[in-house]
């Protein structure tokens, strides 16, 4: 009776051996690759693209990208999704409430007559928007002749969140200085236009003389706070949508950075 067991025990052993011997004689198997169809391909450019246009930004708003003079063609795209979205509004609601909530705790620190707080105009209290989506959200090189026409026209909108701050900082007994790159040509227009957007009751509106079309921006405005300054007043908040409008010297005691990847101003 074991005899049989065994008998069968062998016999599977040698049909075992047999199929893996037929196996290891089969060709091996072919390596199938798949390749990614055209629109695969096309979302995958596309989202790396949008990864380095993202990056771009990012690093323009950081101040690490040399100084430049246009957007890179490839990433209009991006900057216009930027710009009309929700996104670019979000952003500029997080500077106005974080200032807003600095200019709070700043006064009840400080409640003398001599606080100031320095505005910029452009892309600061006044939108450019639409002048720049006629002119390629900042792929084109930037023409003052052109610039100068949308300037005339007086419809430049306010930045909603930046009028709340605005009046707020009022409100609050800040001196408030606009400190603008226009040029004294443009005061009325300038003037009319502030004031039909609902900006009221600054204490002084500077603009580039003759004497200042030559200078950065970074000395021109440095020069206007330092003068600020020499006359008492304490800047404890300046806003601006360039780095050129909040470094230099005579900064202010903080200073807050409004979204702008269309155009940089050394």
């Amino acid at each position: 009776m074991l005899l049989l067991p065994l008998l069968l025990a062998l016999a599977g052993s040698v049909a075992g051996d047999a199929v893996e011997a037929a196996q290891d004689q089969l060709p091996p198997r072919p390596l199938v690759i798949q390749l990614p169809t055209a629109e695969e391909k096309r979302a995958e450019e596309a989202a790396e693209a949008e990864l380095r246009c993202a990056s771009w930004r990012t690093a323009g708003e950081a101040n690490n990208l040399a100084p430049w003079a246009a957007v890179p063609e490839g990433c209009v795209p991006h900057v216009r999704a930027y710009l009309t979205g929700p996104a670019y509004r979000s952003d500029l609601d997080l500077v106005a409430r974080e200032a807003s909530a600095y200019a709070r705790s700043a006064r009840a620190a400080d409640s003398t007559n001599d606080a100031a707080w320095v505005f910029d105009i452009d892309e600061t209290l006044l939108s450019n928007l639409p002048y720049y989506a006629q002119h390629g959200y900042g792929l084109e090189l930037f023409d003052h002749r052109e610039f100068d026409r949308w300037v005339e026209t007086g419809e430049a909108p306010a930045i909603p969140s930046s009028l709340r701050l605005y009046r707020e900082v009022r409100d609050l007994g800040f001196k408030t200085f606009l400190l603008t790159g226009r040029t004294e040509a443009h005061q009325a227009v300038t003037v009319d236009n502030l004031r039909r957007q609902g900006f009221h009751d600054w204490d002084k509106l500077i603009l580039r003389a003759a004497a200042d079309r030559e200078k950065t921006a970074t000395a021109y405005k440095s020069e206007k706070r330092k003068e600020m300054e020499a006359e008492g007043y304490k800047i404890l908040g300046n806003s601006g949508d360039q780095w050129s409008d909040l470094l230099g010297y005579s900064m202010s005691a903080r200073s807050f950075k409004l979204p702008n990847p269309m155009y940089y101003i050394p």
